[in-house]
């Protein structure tokens, strides 16, 4: 699922929660499209990622690839274990170029 707040001064966040992987890939696509369509700043949690494949991971890259193409700003942040855990295995940090920084974990959820 794909969560866009917009904020003042053309500036969103966005929040990708649940699976990104080939299932929801298009959907998830079409969505963060047309966000870069109506956003001149955005910032993209990946807090809420459960599951990431290479239909998601390519996704992401093509998004990024997308954001710098027309010069925006638009950092991932929040990334959640899965997302680190394909990033890492696929050596992809330098890519991307977002620190990468897990939310704090609580006492259930460790």
């Amino acid at each position: 699922m794909l969560t866009v707040h917009q904020q003042d001064q053309g500036r969103c966040r966005v929040e990708i929660e649940g699976e990104l992987t080939i299932y929801n890939a298009a959907e998830i696509r079409q969505g963060l499209l047309g966000m870069l369509n109506a956003c001149a700043e955005a910032e993209i949690s990946l807090a809420g990622v459960s599951e990431l494949d290479t239909a998601g991971l390519q996704l992401l890259m093509q998004i990024k690839r997308e954001a710098r193409a027309r010069g925006l700003n638009m950092p991932f942040t929040e990334h959640s274990r899965a997302v680190i855990d394909v990033m890492e295995r696929l050596d992809l940090n330098a890519f991307f170029g977002d620190s990468v920084i897990m939310p704090a974990q609580t006492e259930g959820n460790v």
